[in-house]
């Protein structure tokens, strides 16, 4: 039988988040005791007024068919949000609605890229970057970030691997999987470099925006430098800090000729997100906030107490994220020891195959993300579960030799 797959499947790997947690659930559907840590994925319910919203638009009848774009109401609250939260200015043609943030950026590649055009992404990253890049057809270039700079891309960096065939750079903050956050001062510089290459475009991916702690303030780059507001693609959701995850809604704002594009593409596949969705999110934007408020103290207080616990176990340790909900502590300490059974730790993806199978923990190695030897926590659970979870990898990690 003719091969029926297409030859770019060989071009990239299943979602390794979406991979870990299948394998997760699957051990526990055979009844292992599995603590799952790999999901981005907030445990909150959705706030009450934004499920009434949902309820109200179905009662209403808001049940047909729907502009890819958004509906006139969604379109007026992104339109406001971007210009009260980030002091940014869209028109409407400059607005549009996707399936989720990870359909946005689908959408912006298969618009924009090339055979070979380049993507520069600094690592660690979001999993599903650089594969959304090569299925478009462009080159994913990977720029490693150290720890000594919190995982953040420098100037000199960005400039080095800007060439003549750089479409894009991708920037995400508060970042998955490390929770950096790029400055004002930061984004400036950055912003200093790109003014020099006009053929560069930015997209910057936002989607943990209002999920930050301590005195840190947010700054996305179109506001930090408005003269390339006219190449920055500004993603959002509200999934993340409206724990709306299940109801798939991402939306964006940047220049018309891309957006144009991006509707193209998509009215040619999903054509729009739910209806109900829509009306759902015209609520989580406009309606009360405060919510969002005590949801990051529960954050800030479960990260103190991951943080505190991962950075007294013997071969690792762990910084303090500024924003997100996920630890991305280092284990160079452990690399080179055997487990009991005498196989070695010789990578990060190692070490999280033996917490798995030893003590029923389900995380994220770092080379998923770009960057070793690191793996990555989601602390968006309970309390009592992220205690367990750090004795069980503080007592796997003892009986390492």
């Amino acid at each position: 039988m003719k091969d029926i797959l297409s030859q770019r499947l060989t071009k990239i790997k299943p979602s390794l988040t979406v991979s870990i947690n299948v394998k997760a659930n699957a051990l526990r559907a055979e009844g292992r005791d599995v603590l799952v840590l790999a999901a981005g994925e907030p445990d909150f319910d959705t706030p009450v007024n934004i499920r009434n919203a949902a309820v109200k638009a179905m009662e209403e009848g808001q049940t047909r068919y729907v502009p890819g774009k958004g509906t006139p109401a969604l379109q007026k609250a992104i339109i406001n949000k971007f210009q009260q939260d980030n002091n940014i200015n869209y028109s409407a043609e400059e607005i549009m609605v996707g399936v989720g943030g990870k359909h946005i950026i689908y959408n912006a590649m298969m618009a924009t890229l090339n055979p070979e055009d380049e993507v520069i992404i600094p690592a660690p990253f979001w999993v599903s970057y650089p594969d959304i890049v090569m299925l478009a057809e462009g080159k994913p270039i990977i720029v490693k970030c150290r720890e000594s700079n919190d995982f953040k891309i420098t100037p000199e960096q960005l400039e080095k691997h800007i060439t003549d065939k750089t479409k894009w750079l991708m920037l995400n903050s508060p970042s998955n999987p490390t929770g950096a956050l790029y400055s004002f001062n930061e984004l400036k510089a950055l912003s200093k470099v790109l003014l020099k290459y006009p053929n560069v475009f930015v997209l910057t991916d936002d989607i943990y925006e209002k999920i930050i702690y301590d005195d840190n303030k947010f700054f996305t780059i179109a506001s930090v430098e408005p003269k390339i507001k006219d190449r920055v693609l500004t993603l959002n959701g509200v999934s993340k800090a409206y724990c709306m995850t299940g109801w798939r809604l991402g939306y964006c704002g940047g220049p018309k000729e891309i957006i144009s594009g991006m509707n193209k593409i998509q009215s040619q596949s999903t054509t729009s997100t739910s209806s109900i969705t829509m009306a759902a999110a015209v609520e989580a934007l406009n309606g009360d906030q405060e919510f969002i408020k005590k949801h990051n103290k529960e954050f800030k207080k479960r990260r103190d107490l991951v943080v505190e616990k991962l950075s007294n176990i013997e071969g690792l340790s762990c910084d303090i994220p500024p924003g997100a909900f996920y630890v991305y502590p280092c284990c160079e300490g452990i690399i080179g020891k055997k487990t009991p059974e005498g196989n070695t730790i010789a990578t990060d993806e190692d070490l999280m195959n033996f917490l798995l199978e030893s003590e029923g923990i389900a995380g994220v190695h770092g080379a998923a993300f770009g960057l070793s030897p690191y793996f990555r926590l989601s602390y968006a659970t309970a309390e009592k579960t992220l205690i367990d979870a750090c004795e069980r990898i503080r007592k796997a990690c003892s009986n390492l030799r």
